[in-house]
């Protein structure tokens, strides 16, 4: 018997579906992701991910991809100019345009797909240590408004925000260990991998405990899985580390790492996002 999970069109990929033109391709917000003035980053990265894995001159899997938030995406249609850059034996480059209202551009993308062959392999980091999926305590999510939190089930094992509770002006870690995973379960692919990558709660949110105005402004994923890698996994949720280094003069860093719960580390991601406290 077929399951559910494999039957039923996901959340997610409504809200991630791209149509094809002659020219250009096209989408659409999708208000079941929404963040403070506009669609979640990694709702974004993902479409314009899928835009290039759905394209008929896509070879291999993706390798990394980096995603430029240059305005606020506006309720409703976006297009897509989506271009094959150079392409050789082992990788493709590309790039992706969305724009909005008379051809303004809203974000931008560049994209390194690969084919992956058997090779040498070594894995010198380990997986951290970490409760079960199925014994961790889901963060509750009630008092938060933005809609795309209520599409992913947050299981905190660290550094669970604090807000509203916290000593006012007593600044926490911006070190966090999470399991993230679908509120629906979806088995992860490399569109999932990369909106996970960016579904980390802003780090100046942990460090301060409340809520500020906050954007990604540049958000780099490096995937370490192929298809192939992610099909055997058949996972639904990963172990998400983040951290930060810096915030100084309105920016700061962002960087995190998805694990398999068998262990293997599935990607990686970098940010910077712009903040206002």
């Amino acid at each position: 018997m077929t399951s559910l999970l494999e039957t039923a069109e996901h959340v997610f990929d409504k809200a991630t579906r791209v149509s094809a033109g002659d020219s250009q391709w096209s989408g659409h917000t999708s208000e079941d992701y929404w963040a403070f003035i506009g669609p979640f980053g990694g709702i974004t990265a993902a479409t314009m991910l899928r835009a290039i894995l759905e394209h008929s001159q896509r070879d291999g899997d993706p390798l990394a991809l980096t995603v430029n938030y240059c305005a606020p995406i506006a309720a409703g249609p976006f297009d897509l100019d989506v271009r094959l850059i150079k392409a050789n034996r082992s990788t493709q480059h590309w790039s992706v345009e969305l724009t909005q209202q008379g051809g303004e551009t809203a974000a931008f993308a560049t994209a390194v797909f690969a084919v992956r062959r058997p090779s040498w392999s070594h894995r010198p980091v380990s997986r951290p240590e970490a409760t079960r999926f199925e014994d961790t305590k889901r963060y509750p999510k009630s008092g938060l408004k933005m809609t795309w939190v209520h599409q992913y089930d947050f299981r905190f094992i660290e550094g669970q925000p604090l807000f509203g509770v916290a000593t006012p002006g007593e600044l926490a870690s911006p070190f966090s260990k999470l399991w993230i995973g679908d509120t629906t379960p979806r088995r992860l692919d490399a569109l999932s991998l990369v909106s996970m990558s960016d579904a980390f709660f802003a780090r100046i949110f942990h460090v301060r405990n409340e809520l500020v105005p906050f954007g990604t402004v540049s958000l780099t994923t490096y995937f370490h899985a192929d298809a192939e890698d992610l099909i055997a996994e058949d996972a639904t949720h990963v172990l998400a580390v983040s951290d930060a280094s810096v915030f100084h003069k309105s920016y700061g860093d962002q960087t995190g790492a998805l694990w398999s719960p068998s262990g293997k580390l599935l990607a990686t991601t970098q940010q910077i996002a712009y903040f206002k406290a």
